[in-house]
């Protein structure tokens, strides 16, 4: 007697006896879908129900030095102002607080040549051949929105120029910020109550007039893998401190913050808008 136990399977039938394919017989793979574009623009707030969007911002550049000595402290603080004049640099130049020859420079421009560019030119020709560059201090980013900003181009771009020229406003401390990984996997709305507590306290320190914030992403734009580059300026020192202690106790600070600083603190000197100086 014969069985089908080693015969080859036979194919399955449709009811009109059309015969059809195995269920192991390749299939063609499913061609993936395209991506979503990408959005690089930035957003505000509605304006009369119409969103709000910008691809402007601004970039910002601090750099320090110091002077080789005593004798060129005051050479090398008029070589910077004639050189930024004469090349159109828009720049503050801060007196180091914790180095008595060193210098800090803010200078920004919404081109990023300008800094390899326009400032390079310039501190080629100001002669500076035995100032010490302080790396450590170089920060470098880029203005940002939340999405509730309500005038959307003012924020990006007049505002942190704006305040970085401020004569009222001549005290600063800058740093650079890095958060951990544990934030980037909190959810939206929990991320949002915790960036609203740390806004709400800088807004307070703003308002009574005693601390004023450059907020810059830096993302991809530092050495060292910061986030962040904050620039805290008002018309005295100490709040700039007290709001620093004051955000430890924030629940980004205390608990998100893997790395703070090095913090330059200085006094502005000299203020140049770009072509119209302030000083």
């Amino acid at each position: 007697m014969s069985t089908n136990q080693d015969a080859p399977e036979a194919a399955s039938s449709s009811p009109a006896g059309h015969p059809q394919p195995a269920t192991n017989a390749p299939t063609r793979s499913a061609r993936p879908p395209a991506p979503e574009p990408i959005d690089t623009r930035e957003r505000g707030a509605p304006v009369k129900g119409e969103p709000q969007f910008s691809t402007r911002r601004l970039f910002v550049q601090f750099l320090a030095l110091a002077a080789a000595d005593a004798v060129e402290q005051k050479a090398t603080f008029e070589a910077l102002c004639a050189t930024f004049t004469a090349n159109n640099v828009p720049a503050v130049i801060y007196e180091d607080m914790n180095d008595p020859l060193g210098f800090g420079i803010a200078t920004w421009s919404e081109d990023p040549g300008h800094f390899v560019g326009a400032l390079r030119r310039a501190l080629g020709d100001s002669g500076l051949a035995n100032v010490q560059w302080k790396p450590e201090y170089t920060m470098l980013g880029r203005t940002y929105s939340v999405g509730y900003e309500p005038r959307l181009e003012w924020w990006l771009v007049d505002r942190p120029a704006e305040t970085m020229l401020n004569k009222d406003w001549p005290w600063a401390v800058w740093y650079p910020l890095r958060r951990n990984g544990a934030f980037a996997r909190l959810d939206g709305k929990e991320q949002g109550s915790i960036l609203r507590e740390h806004a709400m306290l800088g807004r307070a320190y703003g308002t009574s007039d005693l601390a004023h914030d450059v907020r810059l992403a830096c993302h991809g734009l530092d050495a060292n893998d910061n986030e962040f580059v904050i620039g805290l300026v008002g018309p005295e020192l100490h709040p700039l401190s007290h709001l620093v202690q004051a955000m430890r106790k924030t629940r980004q600070t205390s608990e998100f913050i893997e790395s703070m600083g090095p913090f330059f603190i200085g006094r502005a000197a000299w203020w140049n808008a770009g072509g119209a100086v302030t000083s």
